[in-house]
């Protein structure tokens, strides 16, 4: 027989009541992941015009990943059609670490999901937790910022070295920043792995 739990008293319980001022904004990032979806189908919807030879979708293109030719195009180049594509993956990339964000983050410090025994449950969400949340945003940020990079120096013809450089530099700002999170949270939760005893 289980035991009657005990009433919470009136603060405790509005400070607990309270994570659910987070919900709005999952909401919002939802509603930011539609207007990813909806800019991916639109490069998508242009890439695939320029293709069949329509120029003004290639002017579409062009601008939104800032290439600038030094002659005149006549038509879609790899160089663009590669710049695109990783722009697409970039999207991608982004939608993931707000599907983090908003599954684990609520799971996390709202609510449980109850997704238990579900076909489509994702498999990190039965250890997540806020450090494992952390280390995994880290290392999807890296992700993304080897997109962005990679993008820079196919277009680099277009940047500065100064533009180049700090790129460069804050990608392994990042890198370095994920190894300390995730070195962080392997010594608070495993610390008896590294010890010789």
């Amino acid at each position: 027989m289980n035991p009657i739990p005990k009433p919470i008293p009136p603060l405790p319980k509005l400070i607990f009541a309270s994570r659910w001022l987070q919900l709005p904004l999952y909401i919002g990032l939802i509603v930011a992941q539609a207007v990813y979806v909806y800019h991916f189908w639109v490069e998508l919807v242009h890439l695939i015009e320029a293709a069949f030879g329509n120029t003004a979708a290639l002017d579409k293109l062009v601008t939104s990943i800032g290439y600038v030719a030094d002659k005149p195009l006549e038509g879609l180049n790899e160089t663009i059609i590669m710049l695109v594509v990783l722009a697409l993956i970039d999207v991608v990339m982004i939608s993931n670490l707000l599907i983090m964000v908003i599954v684990g983050g609520y799971e996390t410090f709202v609510s449980r999901l109850r997704l238990e025994g579900h076909p489509d449950q994702p498999e990190w969400l039965n250890h997540v937790n806020a450090g494992v949340l952390k280390v995994k945003l880290a290392t999807a940020i890296i992700g993304i910022s080897s997109i962005h990079l990679l993008k820079t120096f196919i277009n680099a013809a277009n940047y500065t070295e100064k533009v180049l450089l700090w790129q460069t530099v804050i990608h392994g700002i990042f890198l370095l920043s994920a190894l300390a999170v995730a070195l962080t949270e392997r010594l608070i939760h495993h610390p008896a792995d590294d010890d010789p005893h």
